[in-house]
């Protein structure tokens, strides 16, 4: 499958990165009480980027955990030989109990993804406030879920897909679009 455009090059997706991190602090009026949570498997790694250029412009450090909703989702599929879900685990680094939850994705497509990341955090403590960071908005929610801080806004038919690389897991970072007919 061919991309049909670059959408996002490496140097928009920092400018994207470096833009969301600045609307965090200012939506938050500094990080007091934040907590990134990136969703696996790239919005962790987003999430730990967008806690570098913060700490960059706030001098503080700002706790990043990862989450896997795996066993959340309503489209929950067999990926292991014992017809058992794979879980890879999730790790939050603080209590997140009274804390601004800035959950961490790559692309908000139908909310389902944010829908079962909500009720994973739930299950691990009641946050005070959880808003939504992506690095893409393509449009098509099933859900009545909105990003509170989105890269690029990328209005896509139900027949492309937005594909996310990033230098961690795929040796380069853009965004791309692919028609899949």
């Amino acid at each position: 499958m061919a991309p049909k455009a670059v959408v996002l090059d490496e140097k928009a997706v920092q400018r994207a990165l470096t833009r969301i991190a600045h609307e965090i602090i200012e939506r938050n009026k500094g990080i007091e009480d934040c907590v990134l949570v990136g969703i696996k498997t790239r919005g962790i790694y987003l999430a730990q980027r967008l806690a570098e250029r913060i700490e960059r412009i706030e001098g503080e450090q700002l706790p990043v955990g990862d989450l896997d909703i795996t066993l959340y989702r309503d489209d929950l599929t067999i990926q292991t030989e014992n017809a058992e879900p794979e879980v890879k685990g999730s790790s939050l680094p603080v209590d997140i109990a009274e804390k601004k939850v800035i959950l961490v994705d790559d692309v908000l497509y139908t909310g389902r993804t944010v829908r079962a990341a909500m009720d994973a955090l739930v299950d691990m403590g009641r946050p005070s406030q959880i808003q939504l960071a992506v690095l893409v908005d393509r449009g098509h929610r099933e859900l009545p879920i909105r990003a509170d801080f989105i890269g690029k806004n990328i209005p896509t038919s139900r027949l492309e897909k937005i594909v996310v690389e990033l230098s961690e897991t795929d040796g380069g970072d853009k965004v791309t679009i692919h028609s899949i007919e």
